[in-house]
């Protein structure tokens, strides 16, 4: 694959070599950046005995090893395919993404643990002007981190380096937080040191849970994005005689690593060997555009013989779009021969029941054309939103 990149039109697609060094090259970055204020933080914490500044060095720890398992990850995702995983390891990405909202988890969680244990046993802290110029320092950093992060992490599309920018934005938060405490505690005397660790661990707790279920979505299987999805229909659909592109099925296998499959609909006079040509050009065009690769290319036949299928089609269309939860009507196609009626019908997820409503449609079909049998197929739209 090299190391270019592609320019596609809409979007510029990173080869997989050069991503993988972008990935490495950001997180250490964050490795000696967190390792650092870790330092820092922690004799500024011990020094002034703020139980604050200690649990964000302790913080930046748990950071620098989110780095870590952001360059495993993305080491481990390039790996070739094996006879074990045939698409490759491109989730290992989701996975340490998600280990890594599972360690800001349980790092708001031990947090709160030792706020609690402060707020019943108080301890005085000494903000003095050194620990202030650290902690006001680190704001700085976490700031440009975290903007960093979230930047690079958009370019290459990476959950992980995503989500370590989220969480050094938040730590922006804290340190600010921090000195706003201090600033109080200079002013008034009111110590609100321990109840603002146990703040800062409820938010930390809020960002870990929602990074975990945005990371375990992704894990599950997330409906394709719908800009990618009509682009691929799009080029499915340039091809001379393809007069409508269906049922496109995207499986992710890590960040940009997509197979699916598609329906089109062509005239049914086409020959096999035709066929096999158009499906070949279809596939390699797809992913020479797309980096998508059709696994299976599926055939709707459209009638070319007997004009008065339009009519039909027309007929059938008005009356199961009467139901605003049937979507579309496709791959319509009637044999005159064995009097039979082949068609798809699109049926909303959001639809109260499925079932029913395909049935009650399929019903009105079987009512206008009662001379023909109906084979029908209950389909989904996968890019529903």
């Amino acid at each position: 694959m090299g190391d270019k990149t592609e320019n596609t039109g809409a979007t510029i697609k990173i080869s997989a070599k050069s991503r993988n060094k972008i990935i490495i090259k950001t997180s250490i970055v964050g490795i000696l950046s967190n390792i650092f204020l870790s330092i820092l933080k922690a004799v500024s914490g011990i020094v002034s005995h703020s139980i604050a500044i200690v649990l964000d060095a302790v913080n930046n720890l748990s950071d620098a090893a989110s780095s870590i398992i952001t360059i495993v990850g993305a080491k481990l995702a390039v790996r070739a395919p094996d006879k074990e995983h045939p698409f490759g390891h491109g989730r290992i990405e989701y996975l340490s993404a998600m280990l890594i909202s599972v360690i800001v988890l349980y790092a708001g969680l031990t947090s709160l643990v030792e706020s609690i244990k402060k707020i019943i046993e108080p301890v005085a802290a000494d903000y003095s002007p050194a620990v202030l110029i650290a902690v006001s320092s680190a704001v700085f950093v976490k700031i440009f981190l975290g903007l960093y992060f979230k930047k690079v992490g958009k370019k290459v599309r990476s959950d992980s380096l995503i989500n370590s920018g989220q969480d050094a934005l938040l730590d922006a938060v804290i340190a600010l937080s921090t000195l706003t405490a201090a600033a109080v505690y200079l002013i008034w005397g009111v110590s609100l040191e321990a109840w603002l660790a146990a703040a800062i661990s409820l938010i930390i707790i809020r960002s870990g849970v929602s990074m975990l279920r945005k990371t375990l979505s992704r894990i599950l299987g997330e409906s394709a994005d719908a800009a990618l999805s009509s682009a691929i229909k799009e080029t499915v659909c340039s091809f001379p005689d393809v007069t409508g592109a269906y049922d496109l099925v995207l499986h992710n296998y890590g960040p940009d690593m997509f197979t699916g499959s598609i329906h089109i609909s062509i005239p049914d006079t086409y020959s096999a060997g035709a066929l096999d040509s158009l499906i070949r050009e279809i596939t390699a065009e797809v992913y020479r555009k797309h980096n998508v690769y059709l696994t299976a290319i599926g055939i709707y036949p459209v009638n070319t013989r007997d004009k008065d299928v339009i009519g039909m089609l027309d007929a059938a269309e008005r009356a199961v779009y009467e139901d605003p939860d049937i979507h579309e009507l496709h791959g319509f196609y009637v044999d005159e021969n064995k009097k039979t009626i082949r068609v798809d019908l699109v049926v909303a997820f959001t639809a109260k029941d499925r079932s029913k409503t395909f049935d009650a449609a399929v019903g009105k079909i079987r009512s206008l054309f009662p001379d023909y049998e109906i084979t029908a197929v209950m389909d989904a739209d996968y890019e529903e939103e």
